[in-house]
């Protein structure tokens, strides 16, 4: 692989060639229905195709191209099994993985921001990466205070790569809804497109993950690792090993699973919490397990990657979140109706029956409605297949919701974390960790029962 296509009109090309092969090998399957094939196998091998040449392209591509692509991998459980199979290897590998840079471009680029002393700094550099990404690629190293540390080099010409790539995906967005039956594709591209500049500044991230490093601190259940140095185009942090959460998909046993799902929803709850910022990017890939919890060797922690996007949320997930859960929970459909015309979820010139909205929001909380839940593919298919048929009365009062710019990041994460878990098969107790971190969702004169009830020595 060369160094990371740079031109508009190169990269346009790549990717306003994808619609073209998706209309070719619709002829090429109608020809092999002629011939007497069966609909069933002929759609599986177009199914494979299609995957094959989507996530080729976007892989190869980095950027924006591949920024999507991890998007889109996280919804792969929402996925007919038979869209979904011929998927999953090719996202699989988009949360993981891609064409590596040069050396000579990496090299270039750590002369250039570093000094051109750069490997005085090391004992030691390996030039092949560990990780390659949608704007840079990780090179495992040895800081020289013996430190093992991962060294993040962005490609050049990543800002105006991702630009580029994500304008013209958003112009074809209709022609790649088809692919993803029920989510809705060009909201996705635009809010990718609006964190592009955020994503390309180390200095935000690194500044993101030591407030991170900082909190979780000795934390039993959650490792981040600190930040060792940061400089424009380079960002150097401690190293942590581990199982990428690909692997747990995978391969990984039904207590790993288990154990990761409830600590990524830990994280998600959690986080905003205790430090004012959601990680806002959680594809498996940013995830590791790591041996060594709290009771031992034998327990898992979760080890977190990659702070480039986050929400900033000072005083932690906004209290209405919570407090509509809590109020849809009680089958108050009136108070929790009203609650979303205030925030914006209903529009003024829109009028609904509450008692329909309630309908509509029960099966999709219904994690919060046990004491723990397993959440697998069959679950979250039912619920996209619900809200996605044209037919259904979901997908009719869905229409004329609306989604608040200031929820809009958070509305992502908490999918694709659902994604996420439903690719895991894990069993959450989910309602624990909305009762420890979720303001809104303990009704207030709870949580001042409970504090007058604590002594002051466990408070």
């Amino acid at each position: 692989m060369s160094d990371l296509p740079r031109k508009a009109v190169t990269r346009t090309a790549k990717l306003a060639a994808l619609p073209l092969g998706f209309a070719g090998r619709a002829t090429w399957g109608l020809g092999k229905r002629i011939v007497g094939e069966s609909a069933e196998i002929v759609g599986r091998e177009l199914q494979q195709r299609t995957a094959e040449q989507l996530f080729k392209v976007l892989g190869e591509l980095k950027g924006g191209a591949m920024k999507f692509g991890q998007a889109l991998s996280v919804f792969e459980s929402a996925l007919p099994e038979e869209v979904a199979g011929p998927y999953r290897a090719a996202l699989t590998k988009l949360q993981e993985a891609a064409p590596p840079m040069p050396t000579r471009t990496v090299h270039s680029v750590l002369a250039e921001r570093l000094g051109e002393d750069w490997p005085q700094l090391f004992e030691e550099f390996d030039d092949k990466p560990s990780a390659a990404a949608s704007i840079g690629q990780v090179h495992r190293a040895v800081w020289h205070d013996g430190r093992e540390v991962a060294v993040k080099v962005q490609y050049p010409g990543a800002g105006e790569a991702l630009l580029s790539d994500l304008n013209q995906l958003g112009r074809f967005a209709r022609l790649l809804g088809p692919l993803v039956p029920g989510i809705d594709i060009k909201p996705l591209i635009s809010e990718l497109r609006d964190r592009v500049s955020e994503e390309l500044d180390y200095g935000l991230e690194a500044q993101a993950q030591r407030t991170h490093a900082e909190e979780f601190t000795d934390d039993p259940d959650v490792v981040v690792p600190d930040v060792v140095h940061q400089c424009e185009q380079v960002l150097i942090t401690e190293w942590i090993d581990g199982i990428p959460l690909s692997e747990v998909i995978a391969d990984g046993t039904q207590e790993q699973r288990d154990r990761a799902g409830q600590l990524l929803a830990r994280f998600l709850f959690s986080g905003p919490a205790r430090t004012g910022l959601l990680h806002a990017d959680p594809h498996p890939g940013n995830f590791r397990l790591l041996p060594g919890g709290p009771d031992g060797e034998e327990e898992w922690r979760l080890g977190v990657l990659d702070f480039g996007t986050v929400d900033r949320l000072p005083g932690g997930l906004p209290d209405p979140i919570g407090t509509s859960l809590r109020m849809t929970l009680d089958g108050d459909a009136e108070s929790v109706y009203e609650l979303l015309r205030t925030e914006g979820f209903v529009k003024e010139s829109i009028e609904l029956d509450p008692d329909a909205v309630l309908d509509y929001l029960l099966p999709i909380i219904e994690p919060a409605q046990v004491e723990e839940f397993t959440f697998t593919r069959g679950w979250i298919r039912s619920q996209a297949a619900r809200i996605a048929d044209p037919r259904s009365p979901a997908h009719q009062l869905g229409k004329q919701l609306n989604l608040p710019p200031a929820y809009l990041l958070i509305h992502r994460v908490t999918l694709s974390t659902i994604g996420v878990l439903c690719q895991l098969g894990a069993t959450v107790r989910l309602r624990e960790e909305l009762e420890e971190w979720l303001p809104g969702f303990v009704p207030e004169e709870e949580v001042a029962e409970f504090d007058e009830e604590t002594p002051a020595a466990e408070a």
